[in-house]
């Protein structure tokens, strides 16, 4: 299926976030991505977060965050109702990755979805 100009969406926008994982802190992740979730509003302009580890080197973690736009990702950052939730995952950030995490800002120039 090709994605045809009338489906692109120009302003989406993305975030590539990259860390390592500590060792035998592994089995901490689905926690963490538990409570990342639990953080969500309705409405926020998530489009999709997907989690990746690297096949050469599993200690590195990659995190794909896609926006409805640049404008609805930096007012989710400032969405208060989120903030509290973020404490605990922040805590089990720290317990598990070594040092903090790296964002690279990302325009969407094509999401092909089947």
């Amino acid at each position: 299926m090709v994605c045809h100009p009338s489906e692109w969406r120009p302003s989406m926008w993305a975030q590539l976030i990259t860390t390592r994982i500590k060792a035998g802190k592994d089995h901490e992740l689905p926690k963490l991505f538990d409570q990342l979730k639990a953080t969500e509003q309705p409405g926020s302009g998530l489009v999709r977060s997907t989690a990746f580890r690297d096949q050469k080197d599993p200690s590195r973690l990659y995190m794909l965050v896609v926006f409805e736009s640049e404008e609805r990702a930096r007012a989710r950052e400032q969405d208060e109702r989120r903030q509290e939730g973020l404490a605990s995952a922040r805590a089990t950030m720290a317990d598990i990755f070594e040092g903090p995490p790296e964002f690279v800002d990302l325009t969407v120039v094509n999401d092909f979805v089947p």
